[in-house]
């Protein structure tokens, strides 16, 4: 059985820049189909969004990336690892962590949130 990661479709596989409109899903990110692609060969890949199902299924297929994707969800769900744009890896420090978060920002936003 192959593992699962879960994936983060705004920010992560498109040009995503914190202006969200529920009707348009931004265009690929440059290298998102490669990636796509090699990371297929060895997981099975579920997209994580808060975007309608039908409209992100419509994006993948006019973007030829839809047989990489085994499935679309907005529940977090077991999987061997998350990929987001908006996330911080605990590694067992709360001080640590807490500095992160104060100073975390996207790589697509230029000011962090503190």
């Amino acid at each position: 059985m192959r593992r699962c990661i879960l994936l983060d479709l705004d920010g992560v596989l498109n040009t995503y820049n914190g202006k969200y409109d529920e009707s348009d899903i931004p265009s690929v990110k440059q290298g998102a189909r490669d990636f796509l692609r090699n990371l297929s060969k060895e997981f099975d890949i579920i997209l994580f969004t808060c975007r309608y199902k039908l409209l992100v299924f419509c994006w993948l297929r006019e973007n030829r990336l839809d047989k990489y994707i085994k499935g679309i969800t907005n529940e977090k769900m077991p999987a061997y690892l998350y990929i987001d744009d908006r996330a911080i890896c605990f590694k067992g420090d709360y001080e640590k962590l807490l500095g992160e978060i104060k100073n975390f920002s996207a790589y697509w936003d230029k000011e962090p949130i503190a």
